[in-house]
């Protein structure tokens, strides 16, 4: 009978620390006691590594285009609404373009790039003074070659998260 007791005993405690956990996840977010992710890493949905890894930080663009492609709107959708939920970041938007053209020419569309993904964030909702833009045009390249693979690659907005307020 004793160890009928003790066996019983040790289920119910069982039971309750279960219970107990996922009250606590649920209240404080999956982790909150050794869940299923580390905070900051790109498991946890709050952190700038998830955002970077699994919403994605970048759009790209057609050759000399500053418009938004159905791709780009369904990633730019998902930033928004990460950045509704994640109000304690801002985000400076870097426009690119790929070598072709002078330095002048592809500073101006970088920057038509940076803006129309700043517009789309504040059309969903993004707070305009969470959101600033920069363009390097060609100057940052992410592949240096002359081939259109890496010309892809370069034409691009990139939504870059910073904790706190933007320095004007």
């Amino acid at each position: 009978m004793r160890t009928f007791a003790i066996a019983a005993l040790v289920v119910g405690a069982l039971t309750l620390s279960a219970c107990s956990k996922n009250r606590l996840d649920n209240e404080y977010g999956a982790g909150a006691l050794g869940g299923d992710f580390v905070a900051g890493s790109p498991s946890d949905p709050k952190s700038p590594a998830y955002f970077q890894q699994t919403i994605g930080d970048r759009v790209l663009f057609a050759v000399d285009q500053s418009s938004l492609s159905a791709e780009g709107i369904e990633l730019l959708t998902k930033q928004a609404a990460w950045l509704m939920e994640n109000t304690a970041y801002t985000a400076v938007i870097e426009g690119h373009a790929d070598e072709q053209g002078t330095r002048e020419y592809n500073l101006a569309l970088g920057a038509r790039r940076a803006s129309a993904v700043q517009n789309f964030l504040i059309e969903r909702g993004v707070a305009p003074n969470r959101l600033q833009t920069v363009s390097y045009g060609k100057e940052r390249p992410l592949e240096i070659c002359s081939e259109e693979s890496c010309y892809a690659k370069n034409r691009r907005a990139v939504t870059v998260l910073a904790a706190g307020s933007l320095v004007s």
